[in-house]
């Protein structure tokens, strides 16, 4: 329309000049003084059609500049200043108007955790009195992702829940008006809330904030095609590498920080107890996309052809832990027929002097006290080995927070502000780390008094939290799509079948396996 009107400019103004030569003086003026009023009129409308056009796109702008301000800030690298004219800026104002809002929150936590979670919620309750966060257990993860998945279709589903990122990606999947929301905006929100206390708190994330987070942990909630950020991590555990340290000891053995350490030290171990598995792995796929990411040979993506993992680096480490497995040196959850653990913690027949788990069932690798209270062996706890160990990996799982679309603004406005409370809150965080003997997702509850204390009784499970606070920056998260939880238990198969059947089989397993994906 305002280019149809330049256009209608144009031709009167030509029509000015054609005019002026042929014209009387009075009739020029006359023509002129009617001409001046009809390019003021369409000036005026080409005015004010241009100031609508710019109020109706600039919640998109605005859009468009908070994504850019998120992205620098959870960039490693710095970006260049724009050179352009800067967006125009809006004051804040309020979000979250002290209406009374009833929360829905679903997990997955046993009591004790749940009871922790209670009392927080009664310190939010606190500095939001008209906000009330209503917890509820349900079941375990599949229970949760399927009572959800029917809730969204009849719009009765929670206002926060518990998830992983493909939990995500299937509800974003379900034809509905109350999938889960971006949190983006309320990241770098300037918009506030105001406390009981009379104090305004920002809805967005100061950067202080965002550095308090383990980064991979952040970074996971953004794992999908189109990079918003989804979800908020909770709480978190990881893969160690558990050994047997008084059998290490006593054979002058090293523990092996690269896989080729790990190969010599497994063929020594086999010489001493020719009986013995080396090496026991609790998740098969855990290893194979482990071992994708320290290579940086390609396992998924988020768009396009999802499955790069059919690949030669990928088959090449297959077949090189297909034949510790032929030799006696390994054995895997599936393949032994239950957790390695078993074989670590066994007093007689077959053994294993190394075991790598999972960091949240450290005391399943304690092998029977005696009636003193004393253990046959002591247990040592240290990364997993890596391919080069400049640039090390290591995978993590774990629950995050997500919101829920509503009909009702103050209910995801109060959603934010609790999922911020209490991924944020360092004394929760720390206590239910402690409980879950899982890794808190900031760093500043390693340094409240409660987890301080915690870490000074050395224990195995202290020793734990301790290796995982170290490893922080060897995380890594994986792209996020409908249908990576079918590839996950695909490539754990594939591993399976790769160790047990001929090696010259690997290439048509990776074929069967890429095709097992397509769906």
């Amino acid at each position: 329309m305002a280019k149809d009107m330049k256009k209608n400019l144009m031709i009167v103004l030509i029509g000015v000049l054609a005019l002026s030569g042929c014209t009387s003086r009075s009739k020029e003026r006359v023509f002129l003084e009617e001409t001046q009023r009809q390019l003021e009129s369409l000036t005026e409308q080409i005015s004010d059609l241009t100031l609508k056009i710019e109020e109706q796109s600039y919640d998109i702008l605005m859009l468009e500049k908070n994504n850019k301000e998120l992205i620098a800030m959870l960039s490693a690298t710095p970006t260049p200043a724009p050179t352009s004219t800067p967006t125009p800026t809006i004051e804040p104002h309020l979000a979250y108007d002290g209406s009374e809002v009833s929360l829905t929150f679903y997990h997955t936590m046993g009591q004790r955790s749940a009871d922790i979670l209670k009392k927080y919620i009664k310190e939010f309750n606190e500095i939001y009195p008209n906000i009330h966060v209503h917890a509820s257990q349900i079941g375990i993860y599949d229970d949760l992702r399927d009572q959800i998945s029917t809730e969204l279709t009849v719009g009765s589903q929670p206002n926060i829940a518990f998830c992983n990122p493909e939990h995500v990606a299937l509800y974003n999947n379900i034809y509905s008006d109350y999938r889960v929301i971006p949190l983006d905006y309320f990241i770098v929100d300037e918009d506030y809330a105001i406390r009981a206390d009379g104090m305004n708190e920002t809805l967005g994330l100061m950067d202080s904030q965002i550095d308090d987070y383990i980064p991979a942990f952040l970074e996971e909630g953004a794992s999908f095609a189109d990079e918003h950020i989804y979800c908020l991590p909770f709480y978190k555990s990881c893969e160690v590498l558990y050994y047997n340290q008084t059998f290490f000891e006593k054979n002058g053995l090293r523990v092996p920080k690269t896989w080729d350490e790990m190969e010599e030290l497994c063929y020594k171990i086999k010489m001493i107890d020719p009986n013995c598995i080396p090496l026991g792995y609790d998740s098969e796929a855990n290893w194979f996309i482990t071992m994708c990411e320290q290579y940086g040979s390609g396992y998924i993506r988020a768009e396009g052809e999802h499955v790069l993992f059919n690949n030669r680096q990928n088959k090449e480490f297959v077949r090189r832990f297909a034949k510790w497995y032929k030799e006696g040196l390994v054995t895997t959850q599936q393949l032994y027929g239950a957790y390695t653990s078993g074989l670590f913690v066994a007093e007689n027949g077959t053994k294993c002097y190394m075991n790598i788990s999972s960091s949240s069932g450290a005391k399943h690798q304690l092998p029977t006290p005696d009636q003193n209270g004393n253990y046959s062996f002591e247990v040592g706890v240290a990364m997993i080995p890596q391919v080069d160990v400049s640039n090390s990996k290591v995978s993590f799982q774990g629950p995050n927070l997500c919101i829920f679309n509503s009909e009702d603004y103050q209910e995801i406005v109060a959603s934010w502000l609790f999922v911020k409370y209490i991924t944020l809150n360092a004394e929760f965080q720390a206590e239910l780390a402690i409980e879950t003997k899982t890794i808190p997702v900031i760093l500043s509850a390693s340094e409240t008094d409660i987890y301080k204390a915690y870490l000074k009784q050395n224990g195995i499970e202290q020793r734990v939290a301790g290796i995982c606070l170290e490893q922080r920056n060897a995380y890594f998260s994986t792209p996020t799509f409908a249908g990576t939880a079918k590839i996950r238990d695909v490539v754990g198969s594939l591993m399976q079948k790769c160790f047990i059947r001929n090696i010259n089989d690997i290439n048509v397993l990776f074929d069967e396996a890429e095709k097992n994906c397509k769906y």
